[in-house]
């Protein structure tokens, strides 16, 4: 505490405020997607719209406009809530509250199917869920679906938990690899920092087609460092997961640390072109942006 209120480095410079306007924001129709297809729109931070083997997947959903002890959102949710399809599951990565949303579950159905931490279920059963599946690290579960059954399998990830001021790291954290009956598949991170659990996950789930990695909230290092990545570890861990394309998220919704706004767009790109691999490959997405994996 003394060290942050010595820098004084806990949110951008008033000068970095001024590239707010400039964060993208394009929302649009979510495309058709059948179930065969795989499809996101990214809805801001850590919440995506993920469409695949015929189910709609929200992961980490938070449509609230503030969260506790956290800035206002600096973008609009890039789908209205009206705009979604019927909803088949919620993946949550964690009980932080940018993460875990109370308001934004209550708007669910109470038998829309959650697939949690270990040691959350106790909390979203309290409020009224009745399809409550805690996982530990590396177990899986199944959802039918009109393709065949999806597979959900919670993963390790770099950080910690904490909702109140007596459960620190009570309940599990970690990331989801969602598999589509075709065998198509996604990593969706959750909140991580950077190490060697990417290269495991990556031998454990081969052919990981999309990435869907944090590359905001990394400054300053000496602090958010071992829990979050900073676009260059976001392009690292993703060549760690054999993953094919990167989907940066994670940024441009909530001022969480002292970068500028715009850096970690400007960075990711950078970092990804010094790989040598292909620009189509980067989905550097703007709030409210779809893209239907194929259609490339």
């Amino acid at each position: 505490m003394a060290r942050i209120a010595r820098d004084g480095k806990l949110r951008p410079a008033p000068e970095a405020l001024r590239e707010i306007p400039q964060l993208p924001f394009e929302p649009g129709p979510l495309p058709a997607a059948g179930t065969t297809d795989t499809a996101l729109t990214w809805a801001g931070h850590a919440s995506w719209v993920i469409r695949t083997g015929g189910l709609t997947v929200l992961t980490d959903p938070v449509w609230s406009r503030k969260i506790l002890g956290t800035p206002a959102r600096v973008t609009p949710v890039g789908v209205r809530w009206e705009d979604l399809p019927p909803v088949d599951a919620v993946v949550i990565s964690h009980n932080h509250y940018d993460h875990l949303d109370a308001p934004t579950l209550r708007r669910l159905p109470r038998h829309t199917p959650l697939f949690l931490p270990a040691g959350l279920a106790p909390w979203a059963r309290r409020r009224g869920f009745t399809e409550v599946t805690e996982l530990d690290w590396w177990e899986a579960a199944e959802l039918p679906g009109p393709a065949g059954p999806v597979r959900f399998d919670f993963v390790p990830a770099h950080h910690w938990s904490k909702r109140t001021l007596t459960d620190t790291c009570r309940s599990l954290w970690g990331g989801w690899v969602l598999t589509a009956p075709g065998g198509r598949r996604i990593h969706f991170a959750g909140d991580t920092g950077y190490g060697h659990w990417f290269e495991e996950i990556g031998h454990r789930y081969p052919g990981i087609d999309l990435a869907l990695l944090p590359i905001g909230a990394y400054d300053p290092r000496w602090m958010l460092r071992p829990v979050h990545t900073d676009p260059e570890e976001a392009v690292r861990a993703c060549q760690d997961l054999g993953a094919r394309v990167l989907v940066p998220m994670h940024w441009s919704t909530f001022l969480l640390s002292a970068e500028p706004p715009l850096e970690p767009l400007h960075r990711v790109r950078a970092a990804w072109a010094a790989t040598g691999r292909p620009r189509a490959d980067l989905w550097d997405l703007p709030v409210g942006a779809s893209r239907v994996l194929g259609e490339d």
